[in-house]
């Protein structure tokens, strides 16, 4: 029988050379050319990890080559943050608890950087070296493995890529203990397990480059589902609820246009306003019509800057005043101290304006409004609390919801589609925020929402 030959070791990082670049162009023209704006990001992170792991393994393979410091320290240093790179795109793909793992990844990087180099300054063995290095490369892919293995949600894909992940991990934890347990005097070493180590790592990184890229085809797929059902859903609220007011403005503009003579002018003037309010009522649902059909789509970019809440609040306090006082409504904003936080002005701009106004819009003549804001576990929480008619129990459980119909009308039957909570709700959402109502039939209603004030 013939016994198998181990690799040449410069056969292997060719391997790994050419298979990383393979890698990358894949991830890449894939990105550019089907991605959308959302996934690019992460496509983006994840070849960009490829790329320092291609740099790191060709400082590498020129050992005896060129200086220790940079064939051993730079080298696996870039390695390192490769694997930081690759890591974070993947946790990326679960937003559940997001910040709080990537703290976790960036903390178990740094570790596993400062125990190498601290290790090849004080001239350990190679063994030890790779030793550290497997167990640090084995402690960064672990939680992102882990967070996969715990997820409700199962399918091919899913399964497919943790098998992949889950035999990486198993193959580096394999190649500390054999290296603990063989040691080597110098870092090309043939041996048959090497041959396997890299052989099955060159194909565990084609695979799992696969079962990521397949990962995010599925979610931009789940996600065109979502947006072919909404759109359906925006038919049907556009068929229905611009019906009412445009056949509105349709008969007061024909009473203008036919019948004016006939009226006196303060008749013509009560058209008028009504005329008015019809077509205000059209433009601000054409308007929030819009800005959902943009969040869903993805062309609203979230961008986020240091903003003072308390200035922004007094601001669209100022823009309803006048809305207000025509039903004599006390409107005001109660704050005990200054708070500032990282958040899209136009997306919070939006939130407050919608709050207000239907807040003015459910409170009786000489009602109250108060704004509040204060903090609370490093988190703003802002509130807008009315004395007004209140939420009946079963449309309070419908807020929120696209899939749900809302219809109340104001005090002065105002009408109201529920079409602006959906966006408030997409908007603090995306600040990684809450919203909520709480609410009693004939004593008011209070809209809260928080933002995280650190991100």
């Amino acid at each position: 029988m013939h016994e198998l030959s181990p690799l040449d070791p410069k056969t292997v990082f060719f391997l790994y050379f050419w298979g990383n670049l393979f890698v990358c162009i894949l991830i890449f023209s894939y990105s550019l050319s089907y991605a959308s704006t959302e996934n690019r990001k992460k496509l983006n992170t994840f070849g960009f990890g490829k790329v320092l792991l291609t740099i790191g393994w060709v400082f590498i393979s020129l050992r005896n080559i060129v200086p220790d410091f940079i064939s051993i320290n730079i080298a696996n240093t870039i390695i390192l943050l490769g694997c930081c790179c690759e890591t974070l795109a993947i946790i990326s793909m679960n937003k559940a608890k997001f910040n709080k793992r990537y703290r976790v990844q960036i903390a178990l990087v740094v570790m596993a950087m400062l125990a190498f180099n601290s290790a090849a300054i004080l001239g350990v063995t190679i063994s030890t070296r790779i030793v550290i290095m497997s167990l640090g490369i084995f402690a960064i892919y672990l939680p992102p493995t882990i967070g996969y293995f715990r997820e409700k949600a199962t399918n091919l894909f899913r399964i497919f890529y943790l098998l992949c992940y889950v035999s990486f991990e198993i193959l580096i934890f394999l190649r500390a203990i054999y290296t603990y347990l063989y040691p080597q005097t110098e870092f090309f070493r043939q041996s048959n397990f090497d041959s396997f180590y890299s052989i099955g790592l060159f194909l565990l990184t084609l695979i799992g480059t696969v079962g990521f890229l397949l990962l995010v085809k599925e979610k931009q797929d789940l996600r065109i589902q979502k947006l072919l059902k909404d759109k359906n859903l925006f038919f049907s609220i556009i068929a229905h609820d611009l019906k009412g007011p445009l056949g509105s403005s349709l008969a007061l503009s024909e009473i203008l246009a036919h019948e004016i003579d006939t009226y006196s002018r303060e008749e013509i003037k009560e058209i008028t306003e009504m005329l008015h309010d019809s077509n205000r009522n059209i433009y601000k649902l054409l308007e929030n019509l819009l800005n959902w059909s943009r969040m869903q789509t993805g062309m609203i970019e979230y961008n986020p800057k240091k903003v003072d809440l308390n200035s922004l609040i007094e601001e669209n306090i100022k823009l309803n005043i006048n809305t207000a006082l025509n039903k004599n409504i006390d409107l005001r904003f109660e704050s005990t101290e200054i708070v500032v936080a990282s958040i899209d002005k136009d997306m919070i701009d939006t939130v407050l304006r919608n709050l207000l106004t239907n807040a003015i819009k459910f409170t009786e003549q000489q009602g109250e409004i108060v704004v509040s804001l204060y903090k609370t576990n490093k988190k703003a929480e802002i509130s807008i609390r009315d004395n007004g008619i209140g939420i009946p129990a079963n449309i309070q459980e419908k807020l929120f919801k696209i899939n749900e119909k809302v219809i109340q009308k104001g005090t002065e039957n105002e009408i109201g589609n529920g079409l602006g909570l959906l966006l408030c709700h997409e908007f603090v959402k995306k600040h990684h925020g809450e919203i909520w109502a709480e609410s009693k039939l004939g004593k008011g209603s209070t809209f809260k929402f928080i933002l995280p004030l650190e991100k």
